[in-house]
């Protein structure tokens, strides 16, 4: 009777132990899969880019690598301001931020170069995308031109605007919403107004002395680079506006035109970029190239009118007068030095206030 009071006992040690040691391998399993469970942290840009971007590519990039990816939505200035707050301990691993404010995330040093052996993609981009130290890329292509409506010049018999200078003509007085000099719309009027008369993003005074002019005949300058409204309402018959903007209020029947002016129009480019010591960097690289890829730069194309920086995208129909499309076009663009120019933006931004834009 002992001995088997003592045998059973010895059995129920070892289930005892057996059971421990079932539940530490399956705790230890599962804390393994919990750490490799990543998630990737974007900051981008909101309306029809983060209707797009959750529809089709985020969706499309989780399966292909297993992960799961974090959108936060913002301005690229409230993404540059998050990327400052959060230098000493980043959260986010991937920036989509306007050129001019990638300029400046760049200066802070927020942002980390491109790995090359990951982002293949970068070897098919054209030039114009590229920043020269490979920290961060332009992903999408678009202009800023002149815009005008069609109907009102038909019946005031007035030739299509060719030129920066043309909206500085006296017959557009109380004709025009021009973009202030607050957003990137009217950086680049300043920058082609200066170029189309002499100057540069070093030398704007030119650029200054014509914009004067063109004052003359603005109701009002618009801070919020959307001037679809004062188009429709018919307070303004032209502006200097983006190729995207403009297609989009086309698309609505709207009899408005896009014109590259004779003396160029400036690139504006949406960057992508890896946020310096990033939680996930390599994967941060891996989406970079995603986003580089011909099949997300045909989305973009098709869905936002952002003309693909990858030279193999072949695209084709209607929506080739849209985009800014193929190595002819591409070469066209002016790339804005915007180092130089995010120098002086606040001198330019409170002098432009004071002696142009605070009239109206």
């Amino acid at each position: 009777m002992k001995s088997k009071t003592l045998l059973f006992g010895f059995i129920c040690l070892i289930l005892v132990v057996m059971s421990a040691c079932g539940s530490k391998t399956g705790s230890t399993s599962k804390d393994t899969n919990s750490k490799s469970d990543k998630t990737l942290v974007l900051a981008a840009y909101g309306g029809s880019y983060e209707k797009k971007m959750k529809e089709t590519v985020i969706p499309k990039f989780e399966k292909e690598f297993g992960v799961k990816v974090q959108y936060i939505t913002g301005s690229s200035v409230d993404t540059v301001s998050k990327l400052q707050a959060q230098k000493a301990n980043p959260q986010i691993d991937v920036a989509f931020i306007d050129d001019g404010p990638q300029a400046q995330a760049k200066s802070f040093g927020l942002l980390a170069p491109l790995d090359e052996k990951i982002v293949t993609n970068l070897a098919n981009v054209y030039d114009i995308a590229k920043d020269k130290d490979h920290i961060g890329v332009g992903f999408g292509i678009i202009t800023t031109g002149l815009a005008y409506n069609k109907k009102l010049f038909e019946e005031n018999k007035w030739e299509p605007i060719t030129s920066w200078n043309d909206l500085a003509d006296p017959k557009f007085k109380g004709k025009l919403v021009l973009p202030s000099i607050s957003n990137t719309y009217g950086i680049h009027m300043l920058v082609m107004a200066a170029k189309a008369n002499g100057g540069s993003e070093t030398n704007i005074e030119p650029g200054f002395e014509k914009l004067k002019e063109m004052a003359k005949n603005a109701v009002t300058f618009d801070k919020t680079a959307d001037v679809s409204n004062y188009f429709l309402q018919g307070q303004t018959v032209a502006s200097a506006w983006g190729s995207s903007r403009v297609f989009t209020l086309k698309e609505s029947g709207f009899p408005i035109e896009f014109v590259i002016p004779k003396e160029g129009a400036p690139a504006l480019m949406s960057t992508v970029s890896v946020v310096k010591n990033a939680p996930h960097e390599e994967l941060a690289q891996k989406f970079v190239n995603y986003v580089l890829s011909e099949e997300v730069q045909s989305e973009f194309a098709k869905s936002l009118f952002d003309g693909p920086v990858n030279k193999n995208v072949k695209l084709e129909g209607d929506i080739l007068e849209k985009i800014i499309y193929g190595q002819e076009q591409v070469s066209k663009l002016v790339k804005i030095d915007w180092e130089s120019v995010n120098q002086k933006r606040a001198e330019w931004t409170e002098r432009a206030n004071k002696e142009i834009e605070v009239a109206h």
